[in-house]
Formats: C-alpha cells, sequence, structure tokens
C-alpha cells in the first residue's frame, strides 16, 4: 500500500547507530566473490544430503542419519532444492536430479500429508522447476499431487483441512490457521494457469476470500480458526508463525494474476495491520551490538483482533520476512525502518532467535533452524533501492552463518543462538530458500525479472507465462 503522504516519525534510527558504518564497508563487498562462496557453501549442504540421504526427505547432519516426514519418502529436498540447482547455476548436476525425480517420486502413497507444507515445497518446486525447464513431466507430477490435494478443499466452509491422504484422499485436521488457509493461490493458481484447469484457481481463491470474511469487525485476522465452523479458536493477530504467508499471498497473488479482489483485501488489511500492530517510538529494547546499544524504532507486534489491544512485545525470525513484503508493494520508509530492526535482532546474538521481546531485548524462544526470512528482505531492500548498506548486511548474515551453523557435511540449525549449540536437523528449505535468497542477493541485479515473478514462500519463483 502506497502511503504518499506518510512520513515515519521514528525512522531509521538505527541506520543513525551502524547504518554508516555498513554503507562504507558495502564499498567492500565483492559480489563476485560472495556469489561463489554461497555456491561453494550450497553445494556443501547439498553434497552432505547426496551422501547420507539420497532419495530420504531430510539430513540430519549430526549423526548423518535421515528422515522420511511421513514414514516413506517424497523426496522433499531433491524437489525442494532443484530450482536453486538451476539458478545458481549447477546444470548437470540439476539435470541429473529432476531425472532421478521423474523416474522416482510417485504421489500414489497411503500417507496423510500437511497440505500446507506440501504444496508450498513440493507443488511450488516442481511447478517452478517445470517452468524453468519446461519439463513436461514435472507439471504431469504437479497435476497429479494437485488432484490429490483437492479434498482438503471440501469444508463447510471452503476452507482447507490441514491433512489429507494422498490415496485415499480422507481429509482431518479442522482446527487450522490462515496461512494455511490462505498460502495455497500462488501454487494452485499457477497450476491452474499452467494446465488450463480453473478448479485449482478456484478453490485456492476461495480459501482466501473465506479467510478474509472472517477478519474481526478492526480488520484483523487471528491465529486459529475451526474450519468447519469458521469460528476462530485463538484470537490472537500477528504477522508472524501462522498468519504470516496470508498476508503475503493477499499481494503476491495480486500481482502474478493482477487479482484485483486480493489486491482490495491487501489493501485494506494492511492497513489495519499498521494500524494495530504496528509498534513505533520511544520506549524500545535497545539491542547490545559490538559492545555498544542501539535504537530500533519499528516493530511489529500481537494484539487482540477484536480489540486491537497490544498482547505481546514479541518478533521473531519469521517475522523478518515483512520487510521485504512491504518493500515489494512499494512502502520503502516501513520497510527500510523495519528491516533495521530485523538486523539489530540478528546483530544482537550474531543470529536472529525464533522470539524475540522488543521491549525487554530478551530472547523468548532461542532456536535458529536455518531461517531464510530475513535474507529475503535484504534481497528485496537491495533491489528496490541499490543501498549498498543491504549487501553489507547480507555478508555480515552469510559470515554469521556460516560460522555458527556449518558441520563437516552439511548445515545444522542451532538449539540456542546464545549457546550456539547445534540441534540435528537442516530442513529442505536451507538449499530452497536460504542459500537461494543469499545468492541473489549477490548475483547480477537482473539474475530474476521481479516484474513478471514472485516468489511463493519457499522461495520458488512463479513467472507470469500467461495473459
Amino acid at each position: 500500500m502506497k502511503q504518499s503522504g506518510f512520513i515515519l516519525v521514528a525512522f531509521l534510527s538505527l541506520a543513525a547507530a551502524v547504518g554508516q558504518t555498513f554503507a562504507q564497508n558495502s564499498a567492500k563487498i565483492d559480489r563476485v566473490a560472495a556469489v561463489k562462496q554461497v555456491k561453494a557453501e550450497f553445494l556443501h549442504a547439498w553434497n552432505g544430503y547426496k551422501q547420507y540421504c539420497w532419495g530420504h526427505d531430510d539430513l540430519k547432519p549430526l549423526s548423518k542419519t535421515c528422515r522420511d516426514w511421513y514414514g516413506q519418502s517424497i523426496l522433499m529436498t531433491p524437489v525442494d532444492s532443484l530450482d536453486s540447482l538451476y539458478l545458481l547455476g549447477f546444470q548437470d548436476e540439476a539435470d541429473k536430479t529432476r531425472e532421478y525425480i521423474v523416474k522416482n517420486l510417485s504421489f500414489d502413497k497411503d500417507i496423510s500429508v500437511q497440505n500446507f507444507e506440501i504444496t508450498i515445497r513440493i507443488l511450488g518446486g516442481l511447478l517452478s522447476s517445470y517452468q524453468m525447464t519446461g519439463d513436461k513431466r514435472l507439471l504431469d507430477l504437479a497435476d497429479d499431487l494437485g488432484k490429490r490435494l483437492l479434498p482438503v478443499f471440501e469444508s463447510p466452509t471452503g476452507m482447507p483441512y490441514k491433512y489429507v491422504n494422498l490415496k485415499t484422499g480422507k481429509i482431518s485436521g479442522a482446527i487450522s490457521n490462515p496461512a494455511e488457509t490462505g498460502t495455497l493461490l500462488i501454487e494452485f493458481g499457477t497450476l491452474a494457469k499452467l494446465t488450463g484447469k480453473t478448479i485449482y484457481y478456484e478453490k485456492a481463491k476461495r480459501a482466501i476470500v473465506e479467510t478474509y470474511k472472517r477478519r474481526s469487525p478492526i480488520g484483523l485476522v487471528g491465529t486459529n480458526i475451526n474450519v468447519d465452523t469458521g469460528k476462530w479458536t485463538n484470537t490472537d493477530s500477528h504477522v508472524s508463525a501462522e498468519i504470516d504467508s496470508y498476508y503475503e499471498y493477499l499481494l503476491k497473488a495480486a500481482v502474478l494474476f493482477n487479482d484485483k479482489e486480493c489486491r482490495d483485501m491487501w489493501e485494506d488489511s494492511i492497513a489495519k495491520v499498521h494500524s494495530y500492530l504496528a509498534d513505533e517510538g520511544p520506549g524500545m529494547s535497545k539491542p547490545n551490538v559490538q559492545g555498544r546499544e542501539v535504537n530500533a524504532d519499528l516493530w511489529y507486534g500481537h494484539a487482540d483482533m477484536n480489540t486491537g489491544k497490544r498482547t505481546e512485545t514479541t518478533t521473531g525470525a519469521l517475522d523478518a520476512f515483512f520487510p521485504g513484503l512491504l518493500a515489494l508493494d512499494g512502502d520503502l520508509n516501513r520497510a527500510r525502518a523495519l528491516q533495521d530492526s530485523m538486523f539489530a535482532m540478528w546483530q544482537a546474538n550474531g543470529i536472529e532467535p525464533e522470539v524475540y521481546n522488543y521491549r525487554t531485548g530478551k530472547v523468548e524462544a532461542a532456536g535458529y533452524p536455518l531461517r531464510p526470512e530475513i535474507v529475503e528482505s535484504t534481497y528485496y531492500l537491495y533491489q528496490f533501492t541499490k543501498n549498498p548498506k543491504y549487501l553489507a548486511m547480507g555478508k555480515q548474515m552469510l559470515d554469521d552463518f556460516i560460522k555458527h551453523c556449518r558441520t563437516d557435511v552439511a548445515y545444522a540449525g542451532l538449539m540456542s543462538v546464545v549457546t550456539k549449540e547445534k540441534t540435528d536437523y537442516m530442513h529442505s528449505f536451507v538449499l530452497a530458500e536460504t542459500f537461494k535468497y543469499f545468492y541473489l542477493l549477490f548475483a547480477p541485479d537482473k539474475t530474476i525479472d521481479l516484474k513478471r515473478t514472485v516468489f511463493n514462500t519457499e522461495a520458488h519463483p512463479m513467472m507470469r507465462s500467461w495473459k
């Protein structure tokens, strides 16, 4: 939403403290060297997965064992990583992986899967890789998966159930959330456009509209909703886990599909987010960065969806997508200010925590599962401002990421950003998202045309190839 008359009162005070340093240091950022570094580290993680867990869903890098999400593999890491392999230039490796996928991946399995995760990772990965390669076998797999997921939409409200059995179509999980009911249109809509089967668009579009219709009188959504009754079971409102990508898809669906209804829902919704969730001005925490306190003046907290009353002053790694979304919408004043706050949160412990209290400056959930969101926002901020300070931010984050999360065979999440103790898991999104956004930040500026490409929430690029 463009707020041409809006002047952010507490504008970039963190930039006043550390921004000049980053602007000066950014002149020293060698983008070519940074690209090579990212590609080498991506390959390190990919090769670790291949060595120990090829054919399985995910690698557990400390024990060098594997995890299959549902007891049998659906090739989560290969499918999620395929477009990254192509984008980063690993053509031969990508071609071999693509052949393995089309010959070995089957969805004819008696397993109950989480619709949201399968949609953003597997369906999204197949669609983006199809657009990159033109290999119709990938589109056929996507179409088969899409048909098997369709039963989730058969609720009384049209909002999807959380789980569906890929073989039987049996659904379960009536208690859901806006992220899971509203983060489907990019993938199902793209599938509809590429196959000509409008049912995919219609079902996913109805789901996000029905979610929006159940906003409160003051225009906010809650954390949990019953898709059978349409009643909220948790009225906490925020832009964090269980809500975050609902807002993302309102805007991105408007951009990708030129969907006016989605644009109108976004404009209305984001105005309410700014009114009730934004927390700005004096009184915020002063993260300690390299021995000095810095101010961070804009955050987005929690409020009751019905009253707008502040309930929590917490943010975290997942919330860090929001500066990038604001930048995508052209709201660069807020995007810059919020990005500075998110980066201050990162700097406080040398890496970002899952939950951070921006009033007290305390870490409330210390884990870090290798999330990409702050890197994503850094990429968008650089693309839309060309301010080299964001290259410097990204380089510090890359160096911290390598320092704290690299293992002898791959990458591992952190049990605690305070102690830096590692945990035995590497999500597929490390290869699908985190390294991809690091790469795109330092790669030539026109690597991705953001005027005709939208990233799904798993960083799978969807190209507008239709009228």
